[in-house]
């Protein structure tokens, strides 16, 4: 079957069906982490932060992370912060009950992290207010439609800026993805929504398009090995009403 890679794919990843069990979804993640390690996906994140916190020393940030999953990429943000000697105060965001209780058990040597169980999509955001907001492999999940509306609220909660790290849609990393699932990705689902997040991922115009929904913002999109955008929003508040 010939896939189309001119517009974004609606089909729904399997791993979000709340029917899928605790050990199935740890076992996706397990995969889906694998991959990241091996492809490198989450050293953007990491080089943005390391950037933004460059051109706003502080003696301690607040980051928190929407769609957080198990919290792999946190942890990875924690141990950043510890290198450098910074202090930092992390909040995971998930809607996923099972895989914030993943998230719980393997941070638990992470005292920075504190996890909650909340829906991006909720116009509540009390206390979540931060200095940089993160989200990785995320943004895919949502439709064009949701998109504006998910991005003016990251805008209100972070004062210093916002890394959105999303796959880039193309033939390419469709077809590189089904042979590195062969060798690196052992579970079905994993395999199936790694096709299927790819489908659904951005074009650099498209993401171009979505960065308007963020005024006063300075933006900045580029394209990293394997086949990812990190859109770094810089938002440069100076007042810091939060601790």
């Amino acid at each position: 079957m010939n896939m189309d890679f001119s517009k974004r794919s609606r089909e729904l990843e399997l791993m979000d069906n709340p029917d899928v069990s605790k050990q199935t979804l740890e076992n996706v993640l397990r995969d889906i982490n694998r991959a990241n390690r091996i492809l490198g996906g989450n050293k953007g994140t990491i080089t943005a932060l390391s950037q933004l916190i460059s051109q706003n020393p502080r003696n301690s940030y607040t980051v928190l992370d929407m769609g957080c999953g198990d919290g792999a990429m946190l942890r990875e943000v924690v141990l950043f912060f510890r290198r450098i000697h910074k202090k930092v105060k992390c909040i995971g965001i998930d809607l996923n009950e099972k895989a914030l209780q993943i998230a719980n058990k393997a941070s638990v040597d992470f005292p920075e992290i504190n996890y909650l169980k909340r829906d991006i999509m909720d116009s509540d955001t009390q206390g979540l207010e931060c200095d940089i907001l993160i989200t990785t492999l995320t943004l895919h999940h949502f439709y064009d439609e949701q998109i504006p509306s998910i991005l003016q609220r990251f805008g209100k909660l972070a004062h210093i800026g916002i890394v959105i790290n999303d796959l880039q849609r193309s033939s390419w990393a469709y077809s590189l993805f089904k042979v590195f699932s062969l060798i690196f990705i052992h579970t079905q689902i994993a395999k199936n929504d790694g096709l299927v997040s790819i489908a659904r991922g951005f074009t650099k115009a498209e993401l171009i398009r979505f960065s308007k929904e963020i005024l006063g913002a300075e933006h900045a999109i580029t394209w990293q090995w394997a086949f990812r955008y990190v859109w770094i929003i810089k938002m440069n508040r100076l007042t810091r009403t939060y601790e």
